[in-house]
């Protein structure tokens, strides 16, 4: 007779298999995610330049200096702004856009491509046109626009009112073709007897958009509305990159905290004040994480 393994043998040789493929990421994710993020909670009650050996600890006047920080409040609200105008703007963009091009017959992987690709293009290049875009006559597109209609030349990124809105605008378009692709998957995902049943009922149009397709799509506003307000407050390469003669817009006007951090760390060498305002930032978007599952987890 053939000899065989024993079941049992080869059910653990499985479950041993699988807990170290699991054990890899794990292990990652520790080193690299896990223990940054304890040394930053240390090092924001320490005094470190980056430079000396040893850090001074000074227990919680990082925090205390928080307080009395103009520059910090005002970063926190442009990071606010980001986040309060542009998460919804984007999400209602890309469900436009999901919802008409799932009607196109033809050439909708064409649509799909066009609007998915600045998605997937580098950040930097990204910022780096719309920078272009946005600069003064004769250079900038916009202004030379504007000037051919009639309207005076705008100082856009130079604009201590205008600074935020064109790094919104350059954010939103980057970001839609994202909300748009899990819109659509969401759409392909709602079953078609739904508006067979709408239809032999005389719905209308807009009964049915109100009824059955934003209802079923509950799943897909959920995961948008975290992912693009973690997205939001984390807003840093665009605005670095398109006000990169003012370092975040004249008078911090478009400044998001993420890149007050990154100056306080790297340009000031304050790394110990810098944690402090990376915790504030892990709590504000851990806090605003748990609101948002709460709050749709009580309305199933």
């Amino acid at each position: 007779m053939k000899n065989r393994i024993p079941k049992g043998t080869l059910a653990r040789e499985k479950e041993k298999w699988a807990y170290l493929f699991i054990l890899v990421p794990v292990i990652f994710y520790l080193l690299v995610r896990f223990l940054p993020t304890i040394y930053a909670f240390y090092l924001s009650f320490t005094d470190w330049d980056i430079i000396s050996s040893s850090a001074n600890w000074i227990g919680l006047s990082n925090y205390k200096k928080l307080f009395s920080d103009k520059i910090f409040y005002k970063t926190l609200s442009n990071t606010f702004y980001y986040v309060l105008y542009g998460l919804p703007i984007s999400i209602f963009i890309g469900f436009v856009l999901a919802y008409n091009i799932d009607k196109v017959k033809i050439g909708s992987g064409l649509f799909k491509t066009v609007y998915f690709m600045p998605y997937i293009t580098s950040m930097v290049a990204v910022a780096w046109v719309w920078r272009w875009l946005f600069q003064p006559a004769p250079i900038g597109v916009f202004n030379n626009i504007l000037m051919s209609m009639g309207f005076p030349m705008q100082e856009f990124l130079n604009s201590v009112q205008q600074s935020k809105g064109c790094i919104l605008a350059a954010t939103i378009w980057s970001g839609v073709g994202f909300q748009m692709i899990i819109f659509m998957a969401g759409l392909k995902g709602i079953s078609k007897q739904y508006y067979e049943a709408a239809e032999i009922d005389g719905a209308s149009s807009f009964n049915v958009l109100r009824y059955i397709t934003l209802p079923l799509l509950r799943n897909s506003f959920i995961f948008l509305l975290i992912t693009g307000t973690i997205r939001f407050l984390r807003i840093f390469t665009q605005v670095v990159n398109m006000t990169r003669s003012s370092g975040g817009g004249p008078l911090n006007s478009a400044k998001p905290l993420v890149l007050y951090i990154y100056d306080t760390a790297f340009r000031s060498f304050d790394m110990g004040y810098a944690s402090a305002l990376t915790v504030i930032l892990f709590l504000i978007i851990l806090l605003i994480t748990l609101i948002q599952m709460r709050v749709t987890r009580n309305e199933k």
